[in-house]
Protein backbone atom coordinates (compact mmCIF):
# COMPACT_ATOMS: atom_id res chain seq x y z
CA UNK A 1 0.00 0.00 0.00
CA UNK A 2 1.19 3.45 -1.10
CA UNK A 3 1.30 6.13 1.67
CA UNK A 4 0.29 9.48 1.67
CA UNK A 5 0.46 12.88 3.65
CA UNK A 6 -2.11 14.48 5.27
CA UNK A 7 -1.51 17.41 2.80
CA UNK A 8 -1.91 15.34 -0.47
CA UNK A 9 -5.29 13.59 1.49
CA UNK A 10 -6.81 16.93 2.36
CA UNK A 11 -6.75 17.64 -1.89
CA UNK A 12 -9.41 15.21 -2.55
CA UNK A 13 -12.15 16.78 -2.00
CA UNK A 14 -15.28 14.48 -1.00
CA UNK A 15 -18.65 15.76 -0.12
CA UNK A 16 -22.00 14.30 0.34
CA UNK A 17 -25.06 15.02 -2.34
CA UNK A 18 -28.10 14.10 -2.75
CA UNK A 19 -29.61 12.19 -5.60
CA UNK A 20 -32.24 14.18 -7.77
CA UNK A 21 -32.58 11.92 -10.89
CA UNK A 22 -31.24 8.69 -12.02
CA UNK A 23 -31.80 6.98 -15.14
CA UNK A 24 -30.76 3.58 -16.45
CA UNK A 25 -27.27 3.77 -19.01
CA UNK A 26 -27.73 1.26 -21.18
CA UNK A 27 -25.57 2.66 -23.95
CA UNK A 28 -22.59 1.94 -20.94
CA UNK A 29 -19.86 -1.04 -21.63
CA UNK A 30 -20.77 -2.04 -18.15
CA UNK A 31 -24.70 -1.83 -16.44
CA UNK A 32 -24.93 1.55 -15.16
CA UNK A 33 -27.13 4.22 -14.42
CA UNK A 34 -26.86 8.30 -14.37
CA UNK A 35 -27.19 9.87 -11.49
CA UNK A 36 -27.37 14.14 -11.21
CA UNK A 37 -26.54 14.92 -7.43
CA UNK A 38 -27.24 18.10 -5.91
CA UNK A 39 -24.19 18.78 -3.77
CA UNK A 40 -25.71 22.44 -2.01
CA UNK A 41 -25.27 26.15 -3.56
CA UNK A 42 -21.68 25.79 -3.29
CA UNK A 43 -20.84 23.29 -5.69
CA UNK A 44 -24.50 23.03 -7.22
CA UNK A 45 -25.59 19.41 -9.56
CA UNK A 46 -23.08 17.60 -11.00
CA UNK A 47 -24.00 14.65 -12.75
CA UNK A 48 -22.24 10.88 -12.58
CA UNK A 49 -22.54 7.53 -13.63
CA UNK A 50 -22.02 4.27 -11.68
CA UNK A 51 -21.70 1.00 -11.78
CA UNK A 52 -24.41 0.18 -9.30
CA UNK A 53 -27.22 -1.51 -11.17
CA UNK A 54 -26.91 -4.50 -9.01
CA UNK A 55 -27.90 -3.26 -5.67
CA UNK A 56 -30.21 -0.09 -6.82
CA UNK A 57 -32.59 0.70 -9.04
CA UNK A 58 -32.67 4.38 -10.34
CA UNK A 59 -35.99 5.45 -9.17
CA UNK A 60 -34.75 4.18 -5.70
CA UNK A 61 -31.99 6.28 -5.69
CA UNK A 62 -33.55 9.86 -5.83
CA UNK A 63 -33.47 11.40 -2.08
CA UNK A 64 -30.51 9.49 -1.27
CA UNK A 65 -27.79 10.83 0.20
CA UNK A 66 -23.90 9.87 -1.23
CA UNK A 67 -20.79 10.74 -1.09
CA UNK A 68 -18.62 11.59 -4.36
CA UNK A 69 -15.46 13.02 -5.65
CA UNK A 70 -15.99 16.68 -6.46
CA UNK A 71 -12.25 17.70 -7.41
CA UNK A 72 -11.96 15.12 -10.35
CA UNK A 73 -11.71 16.68 -13.92
CA UNK A 74 -14.92 15.38 -15.89
CA UNK A 75 -14.58 12.18 -17.48
CA UNK A 76 -16.26 11.26 -20.50
CA UNK A 77 -18.40 7.98 -20.50
CA UNK A 78 -19.81 6.65 -23.86
CA UNK A 79 -22.14 9.57 -24.45
CA UNK A 80 -22.27 10.82 -20.86
CA UNK A 81 -20.04 13.08 -19.53
CA UNK A 82 -19.02 12.27 -15.66
CA UNK A 83 -18.60 15.35 -13.09
CA UNK A 84 -18.06 13.74 -9.92
CA UNK A 85 -17.06 10.00 -8.44
CA UNK A 86 -19.58 8.68 -6.35
CA UNK A 87 -17.98 6.73 -3.95
CA UNK A 88 -18.92 2.89 -2.83
CA UNK A 89 -17.28 -0.41 -1.77
CA UNK A 90 -17.23 -4.09 -3.15
CA UNK A 91 -19.71 -6.53 -1.90
CA UNK A 92 -18.23 -10.18 -1.51
CA UNK A 93 -19.26 -10.66 -5.70
CA UNK A 94 -17.46 -7.26 -6.14
CA UNK A 95 -20.72 -5.18 -6.70
CA UNK A 96 -20.75 -2.44 -5.41
CA UNK A 97 -22.66 -0.47 -2.40
CA UNK A 98 -22.90 3.16 -2.31
CA UNK A 99 -21.47 5.44 0.68
CA UNK A 100 -23.45 7.93 2.37
CA UNK A 101 -24.32 9.97 5.95
CA UNK A 102 -26.23 7.59 8.33
CA UNK A 103 -27.75 10.58 9.26
CA UNK A 104 -29.33 13.57 7.28
CA UNK A 105 -26.59 16.22 6.92
CA UNK A 106 -26.55 19.30 4.84
CA UNK A 107 -26.13 18.33 1.40
CA UNK A 108 -22.45 20.05 0.37
CA UNK A 109 -20.58 19.07 3.65
CA UNK A 110 -17.39 18.37 3.34
CA UNK A 111 -15.91 15.11 4.41
CA UNK A 112 -13.49 15.50 7.07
Amino acid sequence: MAEISFDDFLKVDIRVGRVTRAEPYPEARKPAIKLWVDFGPEIGEKRSSAQITVHYAPEALVGKQVMAVVNFPPRQIGKFMSEVLVLGLADENGDVVLIGPDQSVADGARMH
